[in-house]
């Protein structure tokens, strides 16, 4: 399949320089490359959420029942809120 791709003037003088070096056409060059960030993408571990909570009791008492509103105002109490 044909495709155009934008590449950086200096990247690709780099690539035809290596690709020349080493006997191959730029394409295969390129081809090899997209290889190996394909298979380092498949191969990478799934991000994973670390646990972040903390041993307690849950709410305090007095907030057991309140609404997000209630719990909202008390976090911003005495910051301009």
């Amino acid at each position: 399949m044909k495709t155009t791709v934008e590449i950086a003037d200096p990247l690709l003088r780099e690539a035809r320089k290596l690709a020349m070096s080493q006997g191959v056409t730029l394409r295969e060059l390129i081809e090899r490359g997209l290889h190996r960030v394909l298979a380092e993408v498949r191969s990478a571990p799934p991000f994973k959420l670390r646990r972040a909570s903390f041993r307690g009791k849950g709410l305090q008492p007095e907030f057991r029942d309140a609404t997000w509103d209630r719990l909202r105002d008390v976090a911003y109490e005495d910051h301009g809120a």
